[in-house]
This record gives C-alpha cells, structure tokens and sequence, in this order.
C-alpha cells in the first residue's frame, strides 16, 4: 500500500463514500476547497459536486465495490447509516489500500437515556459488524465495529455527531422553523427561552473531519457545539429574522407543551424539554473535541445559509426529506389549538 499512513502526513487524496447529500456533500465541497483530489463513490442517481472524480457503485449490491478496485486514498470518509455489512465491506475493501478511516457515526450509539455533561466515556448500545439492518443506534455501531476490525483502532477515526444542522440538510429540522417563521402568525415557540441548545453546523462537521484524519487522530470523539453554544430564544428569533417574517413567537412553558399534547425534538424540532431528554440530547462533554480543533460557526450563519439555500433551491417549499428518520413538524391545526388554550404567552 503507498497510501499516507503516519500521523503528520499531508492528506491529498481523499475518497467520500456517498458524497451528493448534506454531511458528504459538505465533505467533498472541504476537500475540493483545499485542493484535494476528491473521489466520490455512489450509485450515480445525483451528480457529484464539480471537481470530484465519479465512481458508480451500489454498496449493497454483489459487485457494487468494483469501481474502487486499483486506487489509492489517504482518507476514507463514510456517512453509512443502515446496515453495518455495507461499511464492513468498504473497510475490509480499502484496509490495504487506505491511510484512514473515518466514519461518521452518532450520539445515538450511547444508551438511552445518555447522563447529561458525559463524553466518549458513556455506555453504548450493542453492534453487530456483520449485521443487515436494524435499527439506527445498532447500526452506527456495527458500522464503527466494522472499521475498527478492518483498519485497527490506530487508523480509525469515529466521529459520534449529535444534531446536525445547515445548508443541504435532508431531515428538515431548521427548514421547518424557517418555512413556520416565514408562513407568520402567531407562532408556538416551546421554552424556555434561555434553554441551552447543542448542534453541530454540517460544514464545521466537514473541517473538523478533514483536519482530525489529516492530522491522524483515531478513537471516537462527540461532534456536537458545546452546551449553549445558542439557545433556543436566540435559535428562533434568529430564523424570524432571516426569512423577514411579521411572526409572533408565544413562548410555551415544557408543561403547555406536554399538555397540549405535543411532541418534543419530533413536532417542535431541535427543541428537549429541561430534564433527562434535553441533558442526553444537548449537554454533551465535547471538551476532548475542541482541543482537537473543532470550531463552530455563529448560529446566524447556519441559519442564515440554510434559508439561502431553502429560499433558493427549494422556493420556500420543504426540500425533500430523503433521510426522513420520523414524523417532522407541528400540524398548524393542532398548533392553532394549542395557542387558543391556556398557558401560552405573547412573546
């Protein structure tokens, strides 16, 4: 294998496993950015950022790695979110012919409910490598397990990211706020205000990924902003100020919100009442993170960026959820109910 392996090397040859949607489209955009030779591998159903060499392959069907078969990379990056056996045979795949591996993984890997304030340290879920697919959290944590057996724990790198947020993004968590703002009314903001939120730009993702395997980092890091990094009164004032909209924020206590029946993090998106869900959810210990140089953006310019490209791309529709993980977004009937009742306040 001639691909870079030491610590200090200088990454030039990178390769994304997927590449045209939101954390991997972020990626190859980074890695174009700094003059890398960026490679994508996907099933060819989207166009690849212009720069990027296209490879055609289904990772879940026989064969479908072919394309890789004689190069060469420094870094692997892979955002896989089903069934483990797929990174198993990417890794088992490129072992030889790769520096490192990273892997985008998740939160969700700790057990549920995770302590508030704890890091990398939290108790995970179980994973199979050689599993097919089963649920989300068993899944990432196959798929790590898959990496570590292939590349061994000095050339893998698992990035565990919490709330990701920003342009491109294919859930709809921030375009729902923005499109609500922009509908205007009166608008259920669920509090309270001061709440401390916790996410990760997917752009900042991207660097982070990019530096961390550049510099040779290996083992698992959590990939989310500190605690309160913004909160949830900034959060939404913030999308009623970049879409322009007259709306009217009335703040909701958890208990209104409970009451009335509505979901958190599902119907509210982002938002955790205070308590076990918001401390597994936003309080994170990312300090082992920031020293290894994560830097996170102003939440007005994700906000900002990602209403440029709903705004743009989309026409002020929701985009397309085609990584639709539940239910998204409060029914306007049943948030007409809930502010006609008791309890919620005129911001």
């Amino acid at each position: 294998m001639t691909a870079n392996t030491s610590a200090n090397a200088s990454v030039t040859r990178l390769l994304v496993l997927g590449g045209t949607e939101f954390v991997g489209r972020a990626t190859v955009e980074a890695g174009l950015a700094r003059g890398w030779d960026v490679t994508v591998l996907n099933r060819g159903t989207k166009p690849v950022p212009e720069g990027a060499r296209a490879l055609v392959g289904d990772r879940t069907a026989p064969g479908g790695l072919a394309a890789l078969e004689g190069g060469e990379w420094d870094l692997v990056v892979d955002t896989w979110s089903h069934g483990p056996r797929a990174v198993r045979d990417a890794a088992e795949a490129l072992k030889e012919r790769a520096g490192r591996y990273v892997y985008v993984s998740t939160c969700s890997v700790y057990t549920w409910p995770r302590a508030a304030g704890t890091g990398v340290g939290a108790p995970l879920v179980e994973g199979d490598p050689d599993a097919e697919a089963r649920d989300y959290p068993s899944d990432k944590r196959g798929g790590e397990l898959a990496v570590a057996r292939a590349f061994g724990e000095e050339r893998a790198l698992f990035a565990r990211a919490g709330l990701i947020l920003g342009p491109y993004e294919n859930v709809g968590r921030l375009p729902w706020w923005l499109l609500r703002m922009r509908r205007g009314g009166e608008v259920l903001a669920p509090g309270p205000r001061e709440l401390p939120l916790a996410y990760i730009d997917a752009r900042d993702l991207a660097a982070w990924l990019l530096d961390a395997g550049a510099a040779g980092h290996a083992g698992a890091f959590d990939l989310v902003s500190p605690s309160g990094h913004t909160t949830m009164g900034e959060f939404l004032e913030t999308c009623r100020a970049v879409t322009g909209s007259d709306a009217v924020l009335r703040w909701a206590g958890p208990e209104q919100v409970e009451a009335a029946g509505i979901e958190p993090w599902t119907e509210l998106p982002v938002w955790c009442p205070p308590g076990e869900m918001h401390g597994a959810m936003h309080t994170a210990d990312v300090t082992p993170t920031l020293e290894a140089g994560l830097r996170c953006r102003p939440v007005a310019e994700t906000v900002a960026d990602t209403w440029a490209w709903v705004s743009g791309e989309g026409g002020e529709t929701m985009p397309p959820r085609t990584n639709p993980r539940s239910a998204l977004g409060l029914d306007a009937a049943k948030e007409a109910e809930a502010l006609a009742g008791p309890g919620a306040v005129r911001g």
